[in-house]
């Protein structure tokens, strides 16, 4: 059993409840799945890309990592947004303007390219989602602005998605094995 700590580690649950919501809705974007599966990922949305990230950002400020803390309760904020959006226009709350939600996923994609910057000196596995993020989101932007982009978002975004979810499940083993068994590298820049 692995050492006892005083608190647990919230960085797997908010990856793997980013990373599970992100792999079905990019399932959908990138045609795999019917266009008519977003309801599907509406819940999930709120109830696990959403609220459980949420849940670890908190959790990340009470640990004192400004990254984790920003990170998470950013995109569970985004899947909240999500969620509401596809509610809210499904029942006719509000009318989608693709040009603005594609403006809203660049600004999004901008958030996630300064957030990578960070992961420079974090590690590999982070480096890579949050970089295959940024791409995703440019993609998925550019996409809803007429450019023929969003299917190549889908993609982009399941890839990132399983990233995020290898990422949660390396820190869930290493941590029960007490040693690293699933590697996430060392930081791309060390001092």
């Amino acid at each position: 059993m692995p050492a006892n700590t005083d608190t647990a580690n919230p960085a797997p649950l908010g990856l793997v409840a980013f990373g599970l919501t992100t792999v079905l809705l990019s399932l959908v974007n990138g045609g795999i799945l019917p266009s008519a599966g977003e309801s599907v990922v509406l819940p999930l949305a709120f109830a696990f890309g959403g609220t459980c990230q949420m849940f670890a950002g908190l959790l990340e400020y009470r640990e004192g990592n400004t990254f984790g803390y920003t990170a998470f309760s950013s995109y569970g904020a985004f899947w909240w947004w999500f969620g509401l959006l596809v509610l809210f226009a499904g029942n006719g709350w509000l009318s989608l303007n693709a040009a603005t939600v594609g403006a809203a996923l660049l600004l999004w994609g901008l958030f996630t390219a300064y957030m990578w910057i960070a992961t420079f000196k974090l590690n590999w596995a982070l480096w890579s989602v949050f970089l295959t993020l940024t791409i995703t989101f440019l993609l998925l932007g550019l996409g809803d602005l007429g450019f023929g982009t969003g299917t190549l978002g889908g993609y982009v975004g399941i890839l990132t998605g399983l990233l995020a979810m290898y990422t949660s499940f390396a820190e869930v083993a290493n941590w029960a094995w007490d040693r690293t068994v699933v590697p996430i590298g060392s930081a791309p820049l060390s001092d």
